[in-house]
């Protein structure tokens, strides 16, 4: 039974530790803001659409070619992410792993950042990442 556990042990940390290979998007890809525009003043709750050009919008966990979801990033930056893993859920990295390509955000008044990046089925970003330019809001 020991040795069962032990090899059980053994075979979980090799998977753990074995990376997901990222897969590229094709060249044309593009994802974008719809809305809101950058530099636009809002009045809260922000509603945000997410535009995708060259790929295909799938629910997590869905494995089609060409296809992922979107990740929103509020108030962070894409360089302080460890792209070669999956993201992962927080209050400023949040998920759309339903497919969705609209929400709907609180944020205080004040300036605030939004960024897109789109992922595959793992939550992984591709290889190189696909995400929108950064933009600036003024929630008012």
């Amino acid at each position: 039974m020991n040795r069962l556990l032990l090899a059980l042990s053994f075979a979980l940390i090799a998977a753990v530790g074995v990376a997901q290979e990222r897969s590229s998007p094709p060249a044309t890809a593009e994802v974008y803001f719809i809305a809101p525009k950058n530099g636009a003043s809002v009045h809260g709750p922000v509603t945000v659409q997410f535009g995708l050009k060259g790929m295909g919008v799938a629910p997590a966990g869905v494995k089609f070619d060409n296809s992922g979801h979107h990740h929103l990033l509020v108030d962070t930056d894409i360089t302080e992410l460890k792209l070669d893993a999956p993201l992962p859920a927080t209050d400023k990295i949040l998920h759309f792993g339903k497919g969705q390509t609209e929400t709907t955000l609180t944020l205080s008044p004040g300036k605030h950042t939004l960024e897109i990046v789109f992922a595959d089925y793992l939550h992984q970003s591709f290889d190189p990442p696909l995400h929108s330019k950064k933009i600036t809001i003024t929630v008012e």
